[in-house]
């Protein structure tokens, strides 16, 4: 894993992010370089026009989900992305043609070498799971028990390009989980593991600490000799994007880095929210409007719906959405989880959750102050009153402003119960910890993904 600017990649990633440039622009530039009127005049622009068209398709991939893993995903889902993609990034190559002031001798050899170089790409994207690709990195986990098991099992399926070398027994662990799935070393020095396999990194997931069953002193020479050592919450930290609450402590997240607000981050943050909130407004209104009309032609009951929900600092609000669910859903006074297949919503409704339509009044509180475009969603006061006695650590996500979309929607599923909302948290903590302008804009990124493939609503 690689960290830049407080988030972190994984090293396959980068590396493809930098292959695509490097075909994009190529392509490009030479699908226009030797056919312009004056090649030699231009040369410089051709390279930034190829630059700024290699951002754009980059941006689309990443919203699409293609720098993720793409291993056990459906292959009719890798193809329509493959096709949306496509669609999408050679309408941007058109626009950005059509406005700069190039004039080519052969507009259809630009189109057919720019197609074929974007298809190129996305072939890989879709297929690439099924190419070689070299290990990079050996990983030895230091526990044996069912923390290291968990630690293995996301090894495996986090990052292709990680060699799981095995276990490394503590001897204060009594209860052997992994003893079929990997190598166990138990009778050689950690030291003597690590350059017998040649070991890149020690994930330390140990069940407890207390009694010296931490070898402070072998893993501090391990870590002299250039090996990574993480433990077992920062692994998953860099890993998955979470901070697991069945590892984190009080005094982990006090001593540790991250959580920190700032005002210089408020006022970053507050006005990217404005300006984007403003201009997502002025390509939606008439999508709303259109959606009022149907709301209020299907079902009795006024278009909008409001709603308490607790904000910064444990502050109530009040949120306002369309109205997907009868007049009547919650006639006895009781608040309910929203569910699959939920019987109160109606048929606009569940195709306005579907596409987060409903979700596009909440631009006005963003605008307001109550809300920003990116942070934890907002619960309701009778779930928080719940979920604050159920998990630990639950109003720390109520230290920024709650948002429309956020780390946890564009990571996790649609939550319907406290085990949900428990897993959710832990990308809310995760969120808190790590937030960023950057971060806002890849979750961003992320949810048009989401609303495109229609996933996660109820």
């Amino acid at each position: 894993m690689k960290k830049i600017f407080k988030l972190y990649f994984f090293k396959r990633t980068l590396v493809q992010i930098l292959l695509d440039i490097g075909l994009l622009v190529s392509t490009a530039w030479l699908s226009v370089a030797f056919q312009l009127v004056e090649p030699g005049s231009v040369s410089s622009f051709v390279v930034s026009m190829a630059m700024v068209l290699a951002v754009g398709i980059l941006l689309v991939h990443a919203s699409l989900g293609f720098y993720q893993q793409m291993v056990g995903r459906p292959l009719a889902q890798r193809w329509f992305r493959t096709l949306l993609s496509l669609c999408l990034s050679l309408a941007l190559a058109y626009c950005i043609y059509v406005l700069s002031p190039l004039h080519l001798q052969d507009e259809r050899t630009f189109a057919v070498v720019l197609s074929a170089g974007v298809v190129m790409m996305l072939l890989y994207r879709t297929h690439g799971d099924k190419v070689a690709v070299p290990v990079t990195r050996k990983v030895l986990v230091y526990g044996s028990g069912p923390r290291a098991l968990l630690v293995g099992h996301t090894l495996k399926s986090a990052d292709p390009m990680i060699s799981l070398v095995g276990y490394f027994t503590c001897p204060h662990e009594s209860n052997l989980a992994v003893a079929e799935l990997a190598p166990v070393f138990s009778q050689q020095t950690l030291a003597e593991v690590v350059k017998q396999e040649r070991v890149d990194e020690i994930v330390v997931a140990i069940s407890d600490r207390r009694g010296g069953s931490m070898p402070l002193r072998a893993l501090l020479d391990c870590k002299l000799m250039g090996i990574a050592v993480l433990d077992f919450p920062s692994y998953f930290e860099n890993a998955l994007g979470q901070i697991r609450l069945d590892a984190v402590s009080a005094g982990w997240l006090v001593f540790g880095g991250g959580f920190r607000q700032g005002q210089l981050r408020t006022l970053v943050k507050r006005g990217f929210d404005i300006a984007s909130a403003s201009v997502l407004l002025a390509l939606t209104w008439p999508l709303m409007l259109l959606t009022a009309l149907l709301v209020r032609l299907e079902s009795r009951g006024p278009v909008f719906y409001a709603q308490e929900r607790v904000g910064l600092n444990g502050q109530v609000f009040k949120v306002v959405k369309f109205r997907s669910m009868r007049a009547d859903a919650e006639k006895d006074g009781q608040p309910v989880w929203a569910s699959a297949q939920d019987p109160r919503i109606t048929r606009v409704g569940r195709v306005i959750r579907k596409m987060r339509i409903d979700e596009l009044p909440q631009l006005l509180a963003v605008l307001r102050g109550t809300m920003s475009l990116v942070g934890p969603r907002p619960e309701r006061p009778h779930f928080v009153k719940q979920l604050t006695q159920d998990l630990s650590f639950y109003a720390v996500r109520h230290s920024v402003k709650p948002g429309i979309t956020g780390w946890a929607q564009v990571r996790y599923h649609y939550g319907a119960c406290v085990e949900d909302a428990a897993e959710k948290l832990q990308y809310d903590l995760y969120y808190v910890k790590n937030h960023s302008l950057l971060l806002d804009v890849m979750v961003l990124y992320e949810t048009v993904g989401v609303v495109l493939m229609g996933k996660g609503a109820h």
